[in-house]
Order: C-alpha cells, then sequence, then structure tokens
C-alpha cells in the first residue's frame, strides 16, 4: 500500500525555520553516518525510535560507511515507490545534517505514523522538528491524521 495517493506529489525539499528537510539518499551517506553514528545512545533514547524501530535500530555497535550506503539506496528506493518515506534534516545555516525523519503507513487510510531522531549535539531541535514535520503534514499533505511516535504512546494530529 502506497503511503500517499496516486498523483500526490512527494515534496523533495522542505524548508522551515533554518532547517531543511530532503529526501534520504545516498549522496547523504557521509554526514548521515556521521550525525547518527555520534549519537547512538542518545537516538535510542529518543521516545518513539526503540518501538518504531523494534529495538533494531540504530545498532548498538554502528555500521560502516558501505553498510550506511546500503541502507540509504534502501530508504530511497522505498521512498521513490512510496511504500514509506525518510527525509534527511539538514541545519542550512551550518549545512550540516542533524537529524531524519521517518514516514511510515499508518493502519486508517490518508493517516501517517511519523518517527524523528536529531542528533544528541543538537537536541534542543527534537521539539521544533516535532512542530515543523507536524505542522507541515498537516497543510501541505493528504493526510487527515498524523501520529508522531513519541514512546508507546502516538501525538495525534489533526489540522485546525
Amino acid at each position: 500500500m502506497a503511503i500517499v495517493p496516486s498523483g500526490f506529489p512527494v515534496p523533495a525539499v522542505h524548508r522551515a525555520r533554518g532547517l531543511r528537510l530532503e529526501l534520504l539518499g545516498p549522496r547523504h551517506n557521509e554526514a548521515d553516518h556521521a550525525a547518527w553514528t555520534s549519537s547512538i545512545e542518545h537516538i535510542r533514547a529518543t521516545p518513539g525510535i526503540a518501538e518504531g524501530f523494534n529495538g533494531q535500530w540504530p545498532p548498538a555497535t554502528g555500521m560502516t560507511l558501505a553498510e550506511n550506503l546500503a541502507d540509504l539506496v534502501s530508504h530511497a528506493e522505498r521512498s521513490a515507490h512510496g511504500v514509506d518515506l525518510a527525509y534527511t534534516v539538514v541545519d542550512e545555516l551550518a549545512d550540516e545534517v542533524v537529524g531524519c525523519v521517518y514516514l511510515k503507513p499508518a493502519r486508517d487510510p490518508l493517516s501517517v505514523q511519523v518517527l524523528s531522531w536529531v542528533s544528541a549535539a543538537r537536541a534542543e531541535l527534537d521539539g521544533p522538528l516535532t512542530q515543523i514535520v507536524g505542522d507541515w503534514l498537516l497543510a501541505d499533505w493528504p493526510f487527515t491524521t498524523v501520529r508522531y511516535r513519541r514512546g508507546p504512546v502516538s501525538v495525534t494530529l489533526r489540522p485546525a
């Protein structure tokens, strides 16, 4: 099942409040790898990540650059086929990868399950990123419900 209806143009980039979200792919390999491998414990402690990835990501022992590249190729292929979507989060001022956002299909039609993380060095961006992504998905996407995974519960957002 596709995450969005046929014909909906999935945005490749979104800019808000100094952050740039762009579809995750192989070109992000080194920056993505540096961001998450420097923050494994922090990411694993981020509400929703352990549950959303069944405790499998990020791997406690890390990955090689080659393994990370294979993972990013997989994300890009799933995004291209509309199975799920992954966006890298870039601080535009520093031109630095600071996190990721994952959009996964939810059980209900036109609903989406969202997971995100930021690096330990940019932990202050967690709340603002949640707000940016929630606002964007409700304003510009065809979703009627956004479920942002926050630990064992989801924060449910609906259009105002």
